[in-house]
């Protein structure tokens, strides 16, 4: 995206679509997934239309805002890694306050759904709201950014709970836990990428934290993220032969992971961040089925 001097309306307008990441919805998938694990397991089946749309449209503006949120904190550095530097911020189409009024905005109409659910899920979205907000500016005070995120995209599992009116229980955290550890190590792959950029400008990521052994943790990750997911399908009754199935296929997949970033090549290592996004569709698949 080019510097504009004076931008018109359609390209002001482009650039909120971009701050926004509407181009790139492969976050919105990574946390779409497990809100529909949370909502298919509370609900024993489908969950009523009155309570999938408004977590839905809640996930996908809350992922905007994390994105709008996330731009205005990295807008002095993302016009130093090749990546980001054409990002709306770093190119100065828009500025820091439209961010965060934009930001802002997504979190009322996330607010407005909330209207729609049980005042439970209500409280639950502070949490929410917190870390997303505060999760972009942890990778300039700690190496761990990376779990603030998993905590992040793995709170609308609870809260998809709430929503049907249920509390949550030990499968709820062990999908929480199960979803944060598989959080980490998707973007510890996506670190790997910017992680040459990140040692020049000072931010810090797992990445950079594990070092040498990081493809070695990411699979113990990985590992740890299946056997959690797995606990919860046995506690639930539907491990076998569905869920079973399905990590089988997951964890097939991760191995291939392996393969395509075991030389930390920052394009392949890109490429696995991007195919989680089947993970988290085949283990919906999985629940879907069992509970058909």
């Amino acid at each position: 995206m080019a510097i504009a001097q004076h931008p018109t309306w359609q390209q002001r307008l482009e650039a909120y679509y971009y701050l926004c990441r509407f181009d790139k919805p492969i976050g919105t998938e990574l946390v779409f997934w497990p809100t529909m694990w949370a909502l298919w397991i509370a609900a024993k089946g489908i969950p009523p239309i009155a309570i999938l749309i408004p977590m839905i449209l809640g996930t996908i503006f809350m992922r905007a805002a994390g994105c709008a949120i996330n731009d205005f904190a990295d807008r002095k550095v993302d016009g130093a890694v090749e990546r980001t530097k054409n990002r709306p911020l770093a190119t100065g189409i828009i500025s820091a306050k439209e961010a965060i009024f934009v930001f802002l905005t997504l979190v009322a109409a996330s607010a407005v759904m909330l209207l729609f659910l049980p005042i439970e899920t209500f409280y639950w979205s502070f949490g929410a709201l917190f870390l997303a907000f505060i999760y972009p500016f942890m990778k300039r005070y700690t190496h761990l950014p990376q779990v603030f995120l998993g905590a992040a995209f793995s709170w609308s599992i609870p809260m998809g709970y709430t929503a049907m009116g249920v509390t949550p229980d030990l499968t709820c955290w062990l999908f929480y836990f199960g979803n944060l550890a598989w959080t980490v190590a998707y973007d510890t792959q996506y670190a790997i990428t910017d992680r040459e950029y990140d040692l020049k400008i000072g931010v810090k990521s797992t990445a950079i934290l594990f070092g040498r052994y990081d493809i070695q943790i990411i699979s113990i990750l990985q590992l740890l993220s299946m056997l959690l997911i797995g606990g919860a399908l046995y506690l639930e009754n539907i491990l076998i032969p569905f869920g079973l199935i399905a990590l089988l296929v997951v964890s097939a997949d991760f191995i291939y992971q392996w393969t395509r970033t075991k030389e930390r090549n920052p394009e392949q290592c890109f490429w696995a961040f991007r195919h989680n996004r089947w993970v988290g569709l085949i283990i919906f698949l999985g629940i879907f089925v069992a509970l058909y």
